[in-house]
């Protein structure tokens, strides 16, 4: 989304914090472009030199480096400014400013749109579980997107299939676009709309880990259903989801975020995750279990256990390659309910058939439970958890807050 003229430009920077920097000169040290320099009293970082590799987080032994302010384009932090902190600038701007850029009336809904996604469902205000790596959130807004070059698009449900659903892959090329499995990235597409505005982004979960959709390459992948009619079942274009599903290998494509702080895997080793999806809604969950996969040999534990729902095995996503995983590794439970001959079958219903299992999931405090999909599948399964609880002697309306306080509860529904 281009920002209006009389406005200006919104840019991320990149500082240290001064109150808990220690000075050891790692950050500067290990600097490949010299962003970094210091005095006597502060270590800065150059906002016209520095270009966002990254390279300098990890090695901070106090997490200083990772501190992060929205500015106007042209007018960032001065070094002459920071060399003066004691304290970084409480700037609380990010919907401030990018609401000097897009537009008060536009803002709103591009907020209330990521805020909705991250908590919708949960019951409570959502929390990333304690192991989870730190994520990185907002560094592309729609005024200052990044551009992504297409390396893939792949269908993954059978040309027969009502479902049109397709894997992308986006390339960042030397841009840093760091991603952890849960979070989610935000598309511009081209062109206006009817009112002659430049389209709102659409957001879409990641469906491939923390390295890569390829292991160690900066890119990523989506899963993407091109939408072909409203929720009325009324013939209607998904603008986003067209533009995504119609994408060829080379095209550019206008980027924001990452998004979500909360919907995030666990890493400590023993932690169990309870997967429960449809569609779309496997993208997340495809990320978790590709990262589970990858580091197999990294004793990390715990079990997966993946409730997917579908209406025919030919629009399910990922269902060959789900097959070929190892059943020690995973436990599937699929539940189709449009296929000819047999009764249909819901997640839900797969869930109750699991019903010792996952109670003893509900009330293991290694074991996180996330849920992705369709609105309408949120509330079946919520209802088998609470006939699971009560036939167990327990109170789901009970057990749920606890979950949320301990931040292994996590919905995603749209």
């Amino acid at each position: 989304m281009n920002a209006p003229a009389e406005h200006a430009s919104i840019a991320r920077q990149h500082l240290i914090d001064p109150e808990i920097c220690i000075r050891c000169n790692t950050c500067e040290e290990i600097c490949p472009v010299d962003a970094i320099t210091h005095d006597t009293r502060n270590y800065v970082v150059n906002f016209d030199t520095c270009n966002g590799c990254l390279a300098c987080i990890s090695p901070c032994p106090t997490g200083a480096i990772d501190s992060w302010r929205n500015v106007e384009q042209a007018k960032p932090f001065t070094l002459t400014e920071q060399f003066s902190w004691d304290l970084l600038p409480d700037t609380t701007a990010l919907d401030q400013l990018e609401a000097t850029v897009m537009g008060a009336a536009e803002l709103p809904a591009v907020v209330q749109q990521i805020t909705e996604v991250a908590t919708a469902g949960q019951g409570g205000p959502a929390l990333a579980p304690w192991s989870a790596s730190h994520p990185y959130v907002n560094i592309y807004s729609p005024a200052s997107p990044v551009t992504a070059t297409v390396t893939g698009n792949y269908r993954l449900t059978a040309d027969d299939a009502s479902s049109d659903i397709h894997h992308i892959v986006l390339d960042f090329g030397t841009t840093p676009f760091p991603v952890l499995e849960g979070q989610s990235i935000g598309i511009i597409p081209p062109g206006t709309d009817e009112r002659g505005k430049p389209h709102l982004l659409r957001m879409y979960s990641v469906a491939s880990p923390r390295d890569g959709e390829r292991p160690h390459y900066n890119n990523l992948s989506l899963t993407v259903k091109r939408v072909t009619e409203d929720h009325e079942g009324k013939p209607a274009r998904g603008v986003a989801s067209n533009y995504v599903c119609d994408l060829k290998k080379g095209d550019k494509v206008q980027v924001t975020g990452p998004y979500g702080a909360t919907y995030l895997m666990p890493n400590h080793p023993g932690s169990s995750i309870m997967m429960i999806c449809t569609g779309t809604g496997s993208a997340p969950m495809r990320a978790m279990t590709e990262r589970r996969r990858r580091r197999m040999n990294h004793n990390e534990g715990g079990e997966l256990l993946l409730f997917f729902g579908a209406r025919a095995p030919a629009e399910l996503p990922y269902f060959g390659p789900l097959q070929k995983l190892p059943k020690d590794f995973i436990e599937i439970n699929f539940a189709f309910s449009r296929v000819p001959g047999e009764p249909k079958k819901y997640v839900q219903d797969s869930i109750r058939e699991r019903a010792d299992k996952v109670f003893a999931m509900l009330n293991d405090d290694n074991c996180y439970i996330y849920i992705c999909g369709l609105k309408g599948m949120e509330a079946g399964v919520l209802e088998a958890f609470r006939d699971i609880c009560r036939a167990n002697g327990a109170d789901w309306d009970q057990l749920r807050p606890q979950l949320l306080s301990k931040a292994r509860f996590h919905v995603e529904t749209y």
